[in-house]
């Protein structure tokens, strides 16, 4: 529905935002279109203009163009002076947290692939959760001085943690089954364990806040969570040793691949 495409290409972008802790100012769209469709051009205005308002954030500039459908935005923001939530902050002993519900789009996606089957209602949650994403602005900004580093999760939990771990110099242990907890689709979906734990760990398209903070946080965690209305999930720890580790419930390590 080119609403919901316009909403999601400015909400992956608010997302980007989000995951520094910043307060979204104004945006620039580029867009080239093979014709002029007034209905398909009204409804894409309705779905991103919904979301910049919402955040105040201004269309300020940009340039339209015939060719090949490409919808390209820039978006900006700002933070006080040393305030920004960096990849590079996480340190041994921290825990891992993540916002809202993780592996829903790629749910989705499977059923649109034809390789998954879901019940009607489940279905529509999850595509929803793919189509119309929403950014974490309020929730970064009120993890500002709380969290020690931070990314939002569009190349899924594993792939983006591992951006964080690299820049920070330290590894993690995740726990899988913690992670799946927060998956939005219902148990009654009848989802398979191991799809469910993949879409979770390794599904993409969340644009979630994946972030780490000191034990001592852990009610300014929730706090923040509560502030912006947003569900937070404690899913793991930082490690001194490096590397990635991931383990269900009782610690037992998880070999399975988790491949996008």
């Amino acid at each position: 529905d080119p609403a919901r495409l316009g909403h999601k290409a400015l909400a992956v972008n608010l997302s980007d935002l989000a995951a520094c802790g910043a307060k979204p100012l104004a945006f620039t769209l580029a867009l080239s279109l093979p014709a002029v469709d007034t209905a398909w051009l009204e409804a894409f205005s309705r779905g991103l203009f919904a979301l910049a308002d919402a955040h105040g954030c201004e269309l300020v500039g940009g340039d339209t163009t015939r060719g090949p459908l490409n919808v390209c935005i820039t978006v900006f923001g700002e933070v006080p002076a040393g305030a920004a939530l960096l990849r590079s902050g996480a340190r041994p002993g921290d825990e891992l947290w993540a916002s809202g519900t993780l592996g829903d789009a790629r749910l989705a996606l499977e059923v649109f692939r034809g390789t998954l089957a879901l019940p009607p209602e489940a279905f529509e949650q999850a595509r929803r959760r793919m189509e119309l994403p929403e950014p974490r602005v309020a929730l970064g900004q009120a993890l500002r001085g709380i969290a020690s580093a931070a990314i939002d999760l569009s190349d899924g939990l594993v792939g983006d943690l591992g951006h964080i771990l690299a820049a920070s110099g330290v590894g993690a242990t995740v726990d899988a089954d913690a992670a799946c907890a927060v998956t939005g689709v219902p148990a009654s979906a009848a989802l398979d364990p191991a799809l469910r734990r993949t879409c979770a760990l390794a599904g993409g398209d969340d644009y979630e806040l994946l972030f780490s903070a000191p034990p001592a946080a852990a009610a300014a965690v929730r706090e923040a969570g509560r502030q912006s209305a947003t569900p937070v999930a404690r899913i793991g720890r930082i490690e001194a040793a490096a590397g990635l580790r991931i383990v269900d419930a009782q610690g037992v390590p998880v070999v399975q691949p988790f491949a996008a």
